[in-house]
């Protein structure tokens, strides 16, 4: 039983095999898939699973905090197994791609935002949207 497997059995959901495709399927992903992709792939495991089921199945993962969805400006919806540890993400305007990243400098100025301005912060999303750089730009960066 893989990580997504196990959180939505201690959650008390039931887990038809349909739903253990579609834990097994996010759980395995590199990317940041859309529903229609993760059809595709689930859909690869068991051609018996059907597009309606895998929303279903991943509004059930949201509501239960099991995946998060993101929006990346592309008029999709994307989704990731909650991360037991926090990141941000820079989505490649070109490509589509998306880039997990932690950085503690922009963590500390966050929190130092926060604190002038008269808050704690409890929680944020940093996305960030860019394209690549020339070769030569690189170089002198």
């Amino acid at each position: 039983m893989d990580r997504l497997e196990k959180l939505c059995v201690e959650k008390g959901m039931r887990m038809t095999d349909q739903r253990r495709v579609i834990a097994r399927v996010l759980s395995g992903a590199q990317d940041h898939p859309d529903v229609e992709e993760l059809y595709r792939r689930a859909h690869d495991v068991d051609p018996h699973i059907s597009i309606a089921t895998v929303y279903r199945t991943v509004r059930l993962f949201e509501e239960a905090g099991i995946i998060e969805r993101h929006d990346f400006r592309d008029g999709r919806s994307r989704y990731e197994e909650a991360p037991d540890h926090h990141h941000d993400h820079l989505i490649d305007m070109k490509t589509g791609q998306v880039v997990e990243f932690v950085d503690e400098e922009i963590e500390r100025l966050q929190q130092a935002i926060a604190r002038k301005l008269g808050y704690r912060l409890v929680d944020h999303r940093l996305e960030l949207y860019g394209m690549p750089l020339e070769d030569s730009e690189k170089v002198t960066q």
